[in-house]
């Protein structure tokens, strides 16, 4: 072995240096290898020289650690932006068919107001000044409530960064699509997914996420001594766009006909079933699969060895609640069948929703608890589900596709979860300062932390948001028109319903659309009439005193307008059915002996009100 290590070495300084090596510069000219060397003891043998020149050239490879890096923040961030398609999928299995088209549309929506938002104002607010990395364990000595700087990704050097934060904040945005869908218009939408996105939202990121944040856990001397730990939003994410998706059902009001109450003034629920099942199933799948991205990828580096622990620590985690989430929602929904009906039912939608219930849940402490921890959580979660949707019905909330019970209700079990069950081993190898943990482990200061942090959410958000949809509904730019709601938002915004997707002996909808165009054109109608009753009884009023005047002056009665009270409310029924200019004329009331002045009035007051119809 010392033979050979000696071969290789002279080989390495006698052969002759590539193009590239030569067009370095000369103070850089010395290899790694050699470099390393030069570092070395004499004394050692040549069995621990080797071992130390290979530690040292891999302790050198810092561009090799960061691109590693930056590819995997890349990779988890475009598993993140993937569970779009799984929240597209889930909302369009949920709608009816008439409301396809605009839910599809408002889901990518979601994407591009958070794109422009985040990267205009957002990102700033959120990280602006602060460190990206959740490895930085120095923190920070100073507070701010929101980020100054970095605005346009101006001076940002990580922007494989802002590329996973954008994916979060379109995720956070699109929660409330499935919440408001058949029955919100498209202005409220785009106003109220870029608030969120470019100020809401990212005022909650800075407060627990940025080492300046006044609840981060990433501070010097955080709250409480531990701070508000969330390690993939939990709280930062999923309970914000519950919450927000709460109060705008609650502001905008239920779909016609959802709720309606029995003999016993109890208020009972219309099933609302939407039109592919399939597609449900395809969704959730595909969020569950981008939920490897959304966990394991908020460690940030993974060439760290404590962060590959969390990583992998977050796999597991996940796999585990969102399977035991599924479980005891699907049970436990036979079982309350079955004690209300007598017979188990099985219910396919409240296992999928389950499964999504348990995912949220497990978020923010994915990487900081036991496996059996996560089981835990996930079954809970799945009960809380189920409560929680029974309540949004109880109360009046209408939620097409009961986001409010798995991201606000799931989201703020998991942030108490987490002070909980949060094990030590876990928190010493993350930024969070030794010795604290879960209150099952050790003192309750961390469950303290995380239910300040939810009673900060819950009041920023609401503080924000409630105006502002009470404004939109003031403003009558939030609900869609009631017509409209029953024929479906695919007529009224989208130029009817796209034939592939329906049904063609599906002749009740037909009626529905037909009965929407004529009363639309109905409502057109009346307004062209309204004008043209309008302006001929300024004709009638400007003809009467014509008459008047000629009368005087001729010295006797003159020609009468009027056949009387009677004849001239016939006249003015008349002008209200007219719909062309020889009924105009024949309801005017006018003889053959009148005035040139009057005919003449006559004719530029029918020119006009053709004028307005074409």
């Amino acid at each position: 072995k010392h033979q050979k290590y000696e071969i290789v070495n002279h080989k390495r300084k006698t052969l002759p240096r590539c193009k590239t090596m030569a067009a370095q510069p000369t103070s850089t000219s010395s290899s790694t290898f050699e470099l390393c060397s030069q570092s070395l003891d004499s004394n050692l043998t040549a069995a621990e020289r080797q071992d130390q020149i290979l530690q040292c050239i891999a302790n050198s490879l810092d561009d090799t650690k960061a691109g590693v890096d930056t590819f995997y923040l890349i990779y988890a961030a475009s598993l993140v932006f993937y569970m779009q398609s799984g929240f597209a999928m889930l909302c369009a299995g949920s709608v009816r068919k008439k409301n396809l088209q605009n839910t599809m549309l408002k889901n990518l929506l979601d994407a591009c107001g958070a794109s422009l938002g985040f990267y205009t104002v957002g990102y700033a607010f959120a990280w602006g000044g602060s460190s990206s990395s959740s490895s930085n364990t120095e923190g920070s000595s100073t507070i701010s409530f929101i980020g100054t700087e970095n605005f346009f990704l101006m001076d940002v050097e990580q922007k494989a960064f802002w590329l996973f934060q954008f994916a979060f904040a379109a995720t956070s945005a699109t929660i409330v699509a499935g919440t408001l869908a058949e029955r919100c218009q498209m202005l409220a939408y785009l106003l109220y997914s870029t608030a969120l996105t470019a100020f809401i939202y990212p005022v909650i990121v800075h407060a627990i996420w940025s080492t300046n944040g006044f609840l981060s856990s990433f501070r010097e001397e955080p709250l409480l001594g531990v701070g508000v730990v969330d390690f993939a939003g939990c709280l930062v994410v999923h309970t914000t766009g519950g919450l927000t998706a709460f109060i705008a059902a609650a502001v905008l009001g239920p779909r016609k006909g959802r709720f309606y109450y029995d003999g016993d003034g109890r208020r009972c629920a219309t099933d609302f079933p939407g039109h592919s099942v399939a597609l449900k199933v395809l969704g959730v799948l595909i969020l569950w699969f981008g939920w490897y991205g959304f966990n394991t990828g908020s460690v940030y580096y993974i060439t760290n060895k404590n962060q590959a622990l969390l990583a992998q620590n977050a796999a597991v985690n996940t796999t585990l609640a969102a399977a035991s989430g599924t479980i005891s929602a699907l049970l436990a929904k036979a079982w309350l069948a079955e004690r209300e009906t007598g017979e188990a039912i099985f219910s396919l939608t409240d296992a999928l929703m389950g499964c999504l219930s348990g995912l949220v849940s497990i978020t923010g402490g994915c990487a900081y608890m036991e496996s059996w921890a996560s089981i835990i959580v996930g079954f809970i979660s799945g009960l809380l589900y189920l409560a929680g949707s029974r309540l949004m019905v109880r109360i009046g909330i209408d939620d097409a596709v009961d986001a409010i019970s798995c991201h606000m209700i799931g989201g703020i079990w998991g942030s108490i979860a987490v002070g909980l069950f949060a094990a030590p081993t876990y928190l010493d190898a993350s930024h969070v300062q030794a010795g604290s943990a879960g209150l099952f482990y050790s003192n309750g200061k961390l469950l303290a932390s995380q239910l300040i942090g939810i009673v900060f959410v819950v009041g920023w958000v609401s503080v924000f948001m409630l105006p502002f949809f009470c404004i939109l509904h003031y403003l009558g730019w939030l609900r869609a028109d009631s017509l409209e709601e029953i024929v479906g938002l695919d007529v009224s915004y989208h130029g009817g319903i796209h034939r592939g997707d329906t049904d063609h002996n599906d002749s009740s909808h037909h009626d529905e659309e037909r009965q929407y165009y004529e009363r639309r054109e109905l409502q057109r109608s009346k307004q062209r009439n309204k004008v043209r009753r309008r302006l001929l009884m300024m004709d009638l009023s400007i003809s009467g005193r014509n008459a008047v005047t000629a009368s005087h002056n001729n010295g006797d009665g003159g020609p009468r307008r009027y056949s009387g009270n009677s004849g001239s409310a016939g006249d003015e029924e008349n002008i209200a059915e007219s719909n062309g200019g020889d009924s105009r004329r024949r309801s005017s009331g006018y003889d053959s002996a009148e005035d040139d002045v009057s005919r003449d009035n006559i004719s530029r007051r029918a020119s006009a009100v053709d004028v307005y119809e074409s």
